[in-house]
């Protein structure tokens, strides 16, 4: 951005600046929500306007809220646990009252779940559809209509579909009843702009030490200074009404780690969830329309909910879990979302780097299946989105039943973002490929005193598992760079081999195109295909058959069929490419001193990894060696 272009941008910066400094007096205000009742409407309603007016979109496992989808991967569920809650209640249902807990283990989310509703709301405050409106120099930021009296307000509510609920606070009823002499006219309308840095409708509390945490910083306190000016403690003009609380009306309130505080806070919540009031001082309860969010850990809930002592205020809360992400796909997303924002530069990723240390992570976070022939790793592959052979989308529905807690433990995004920056920050480095991230995970293992003797040997058995998965990933990397135009010869030998089992199945003849010679079908070309995955001459009419179903289904669907929708047909095409080109590559890859021709091989099979498969002259060599020692073995 040029000089020019920036003073562009700040001049638009400071008209929209100007729009939120807006002030009136109480009747324009109700002509604009007259006209726009949103503007007056509750916090709960804001906050789920504020996902809503986003979007949404179909996504695998639900919908996926736009408004989340930058930031949190593979939550989709949880997400939409969340946003059902803020849906009743922006209708005003019971459920509102209640504070929303959220409950997963350490680095899956919470704490950027809330930060993203925190820097929503501020942002969605600036906007004309987020607008809201307080009485000037309300130190809790009410909404204006509280001056209205309570008699009237069931003819507003049938006239202009306007709701109005709670009571001004101790200053603005003084200040009403002595600056302006009990006459609305007169009392001062501005727009709001939410902000948690300058402590206006957005409020955090971090629990410390119980001894010296005082639950002023909850409700506010007394100013000892001016009691003595205005000669009583119940004097609103002698209370500073700035806890946390207090602050946080007409948006929301972060408890950090709730069920860590002491019991004096977490009673202070009782009558704010149930009755939405705050007790502060010596003042009748006060008003106060917010949302009140929390995060906690698993051990820490089930402490909580153990102790009969919680009964009330556990029954007060709805809980929402926010595992692991258990899609690799999703997770990878992670982790290249944090490098991304990081500062390192310099450093090259080589591909499936970041893929194999998610395969990893995901694997350590899922549960062992019942369901016979299904390894985690199948099981990882199938959460992923991938075909495996002899499960169905009704398996994964089936599977994600069987351990309804799968994905609570296991290891953090931030284990993994940290083993990795150990990587990428050694002197020299100037690529690090999925080896040197594996061998980077394993060395955490020691280093990390959260874990046990048999953790850290499950977790150096899911290494090994994730390295042998991306020695295959390995090989066919190399061996396609190895193949020309690999998916054009995959999509001719599918459809010679589809061309042939038509033909098998219905009895009927191919036409030859050269000739227009009526054939037989190939019965060696379709047995030199399945013979690749072991289907056996007894199973090989069963096997058509079920291709041919297959494709039938998808076209019902408006779907095409190609050779990756089958899983084992996507292998058995594979191999049959590779099963000749095996020797060669192993010859050229595995051989110390490479002849002319094999280095020319070599470079060309480079420069292939490195134009269209995103690798770097580092890696490409590196694959090529390491491809070279398996093939040889």
């Amino acid at each position: 951005m040029d000089a020019a272009a920036l003073q562009e941008r700040l001049r638009r910066w400071r008209a929209q600046e100007a729009e939120l400094r807006w002030t009136g007096t109480f009747w324009e205000y109700f002509d604009r929500v007259r006209e726009n009742p949103r503007l007056a409407r509750l916090s709960h309603a804001r906050v789920y306007d504020l996902i809503a007016d986003a979007g949404v979109e179909e996504g695998p496992d639900g919908p996926r809220y736009r408004f989340f989808t930058d930031e949190l991967f593979g939550l989709e569920r949880t997400l939409s646990q969340l946003v059902d809650y803020f849906h009743s209640a922006a209708r005003r249902l019971e459920v509102r009252k209640r504070i929303l807990l959220l409950m997963g283990p350490v680095g899956g989310g919470k704490s950027t779940l809330v930060t993203l509703l925190k820097r929503g709301l501020e942002s969605y405050s600036r906007t004309p559809q987020g607008a809201l409106y307080t009485i000037v120099g309300c130190p809790m930021h009410e909404e204006p209509l509280h001056l209205i009296p309570g008699p009237l307000r069931g003819e507003l509510a049938a006239e202009y579909a306007l709701y109005i609920e709670g009571d001004l606070c101790p200053v603005c009823q003084h200040r009403l009843e002595t600056e302006w002499g009990g006459d609305i006219d007169q009392v001062p309308v501005e727009r709001l702009a939410l902000d948690e840095k300058h402590r206006v409708g957005i409020g955090t509390f971090a629990p410390s030490d119980p001894k010296s945490q005082d639950i002023a910083e909850l409700t506010g306190s007394i100013d000892l200074a001016t009691v003595g000016e205005y000669g009583s403690e119940s004097d609103p003009r002698a209370y500073r009404f700035d806890g946390e609380l207090n602050i946080a009306n007409r948006g929301l309130m972060e408890f950090i780690e709730l069920l860590k505080s002491d019991e004096k806070f977490l009673y202070g919540l009782l009558t704010l969830s149930q009755e939405q009031s705050i007790k502060t001082g010596r003042f009748s309860l006060i008003y106060a329309d917010e949302v009140i969010v929390s995060h906690t850990n698993e051990a820490e809930y089930q402490r909580f909910v153990e102790n009969d002592k919680n009964e009330a205020l556990r029954d007060r809360m709805i809980l929402i879990r926010v595992p692991y992400n258990l899609r690799v796909g999703d997770e990878q997303r992670i982790h290249d979302k944090l490098i991304r924002e990081s500062g390192l530069e310099g450093v090259h990723l080589a591909p499936h780097t970041l893929r194999v240390a998610s395969m990893f992570a995901v694997l350590s976070r899922l549960k062992e299946s019942k369901r016979q022939g299904l390894s985690l790793v199948k099981k990882l592959k199938l959460y992923d989105g991938l075909a495996v052979e002899g499960f169905t989308a009704k398996d994964l529905k089936d599977l994600r039943e069987e351990h309804p807690d799968e994905g609570m433990v296991g290891i953090s995004p931030r284990y993994i973002i940290n083993r990795l920056s150990t990587a990428l920050v050694r002197p020299g480095v100037r690529c690090i490929n999925p080896i040197d991230a594996l061998r980077a995970l394993k060395d955490g293992l020691e280093q990390h005193t959260g874990f046990s003797h048999d953790e850290k040997e499950r977790l150096l058995n899911l290494i090994y598992e994730t390295r042998r998965e991306y020695d295959e990933m390995a090989k066919i990397e190399v061996q396609k760079a190895f193949v020309y135009s690999f998916e054009a010869s995959a999509r001719s030998l599918l459809n010679n081999y589809l061309d042939n089992i038509e033909a098998y199945i219905n009895k009927t003849k191919l036409s030859d195109p050269l000739t227009g010679e009526e054939l037989e079908a190939d019965e060696k070309l379709m047995r030199s295909i399945e013979e690749q995955i072991g289907v056996t001459e007894n199973a090989k009419r069963a096997f058509r058959e079920e291709i041919l179903i297959r494709i039938s289904s998808l076209a019902r669907r408006g779907q095409a069929f190609d050779y990756t929708c089958h899983a084992a047909l996507r292998e058995a095409i594979e191999n049959k490419l590779f099963s000749d080109l095996k020797n060669v590559v192993k010859i050229t890859t595995s051989t110390k001193t490479p002849d002319q021709e094999q280095l020319k091989k070599l470079n060309d099979v480079a420069a292939r990894l490195m134009s269209e498969h995103g690798y770097c002259p580092e890696c490409a060599n590196a694959i090529l060696q390491y491809v070279g020692t398996l093939l040889a073995r």
